[in-house]
């Protein structure tokens, strides 16, 4: 992921903004074993293919703990890109006020709505006071990103009837789901027949 497709949007507008179609696939959706650290059981428990197409399609607010005020950073870059597909994004930073055009929170709990994901770029061992809470903000989901695990937290989530997604990128799945991979000539381990197609969410 390149500095160079970040995006900076402002406020989020009323109207509708398109965002890629994440739909169940026709044919294989099996998981990316490349350099995966779990094994079988850990990869349907943490990482199920099927789970993550469906949180994707069904959820409308983000909040991303961790989200850089710099442009180049990843953080950035993912919040950028969701918000580009019509995700409404929670900056959660201990000091910015605001990020992308939307307001921040210095933490979880301080967001005074619920929101469907809580998507953490955080070190591990500050996953477990995020994944609590996550719990009390009513979130539906945590997801912890590239190389930052922490499955005793994860199960936590779980237990409590969140689904957790462990060291999996966010905007990586949407870009593989939704057929930007496939546009950039990356494989993906997606093998369907349906042509991917924008839509208005």
């Amino acid at each position: 992921m390149s500095a160079s497709s970040a995006k900076t949007w402002q406020a989020i507008s009323p109207s509708p903004r398109r965002r890629a179609t994440i739909r169940g696939v026709d044919g294989l959706a099996c998981s990316i074993t490349l350099n995966t650290r779990f094994d079988a059981e850990q990869r349907r428990r943490y990482q199920d293919p099927r789970t993550i197409q469906r949180l994707l399609r069904e959820a409308k607010t983000i909040a991303i703990v961790g989200l850089s005020t710099e442009k180049a950073k990843a953080s950035n870059m993912v919040a950028s890109y969701l918000q580009d597909e019509g995700y409404r994004i929670v900056p959660v930073h201990p000091k910015a006020s605001e990020i992308l055009g939307e307001k921040c929170y210095p933490t979880v709990a301080d967001i005074p709505f619920p929101v469907d994901v809580v998507d953490i770029f955080r070190p591990a061992n500050e996953v477990p006071e995020i994944v609590e809470q996550a719990i009390a903000n009513g979130a539906r989901a945590v997801w912890m990103q590239l190389r930052i695990v922490h499955l005793e937290a994860a199960d936590r989530a779980i237990e409590a009837g969140l689904i957790a997604i462990v060291d999996r990128c966010i905007k990586m799945e949407h870009g593989r789901y939704g057929g930007q991979l496939h546009w950039a000539g990356m494989n993906t381990e997606v093998v369907t027949s349906r042509k991917r197609s924008v839509r208005e969410s």
